[in-house]
C-alpha cells in the first residue's frame, strides 16, 4: 500500500471508471495532483503483484459540531477482478491506522443506496448505520 502517484493515473482512471465515476488518464493526473497537493487529502493504492487493485481517498477535517477531527472516505473501490481477497478491509484499516496516528476521533464513509453490496461490506468491517440523511444541490451555471 503507498500513495499515488501522477504515473499512476492510469489505474486511478481505471478503478474510478469501475466505481462509476469515468475518468480519463488526464483527469485522473490533475485528480491526483490536486490531492496530494493538499496534506489533509490521502490517495492510496493496493498493488497485487505490482498492479495496482485497489484505491482509497480520505480527507480529514475539523469538525465543527463534534469538536475534534474527522476523517472521511471519499472513494473506494477494488478492481473487480481481485473481488474478495482482503483487498478493501486492508485498504479501509490503513486509513483507520493513519486516522489514529493523527489523532482522529472518527471515520465516515458515505454510499450510494444502491451498493447493497458495499453497505454489507461497511457493516461487516465494524461501520454503523449513521442518524444522517445526506442532501445533495448541484450547482449548474
Amino acid at each position: 500500500m503507498r500513495l499515488a502517484e501522477l504515473g499512476d493515473a492510469s489505474d486511478v482512471a481505471e478503478l474510478l471508471s469501475q466505481l462509476g465515476y469515468p475518468c480519463t488518464r488526464d483527469e485522473a493526473i490533475e485528480r491526483i495532483t490536486v490531492l496530494r497537493e493538499d496534506p489533509r487529502h490521502d490517495l492510496l493504492l493496493a498493488e497485487l503483484d505490482g498492479h495496482a487493485c485497489g484505491l482509497i481517498a480520505s480527507h480529514t477535517r475539523y469538525s465543527l459540531t463534534r469538536g475534534n477531527l474527522l476523517t472521511r472516505i471519499t472513494a473506494l473501490v477494488v478492481a473487480t477482478s481481485c473481488y474478495r481477497q482482503g483487498i478493501g478491509r486492508l485498504l479501509l484499516r490503513e486509513v483507520e491506522r493513519r486516522a489514529r496516528r493523527d489523532g482522529v476521533g472518527r471515520v465516515e464513509v458515505a454510499s450510494n443506496i444502491r451498493r447493497t453490496d458495499a453497505h454489507d461490506f461497511y457493516r461487516a468491517c465494524g461501520y454503523s448505520d449513521g442518524s444522517s440523511v445526506k442532501f445533495v444541490k448541484t450547482l449548474g451555471d
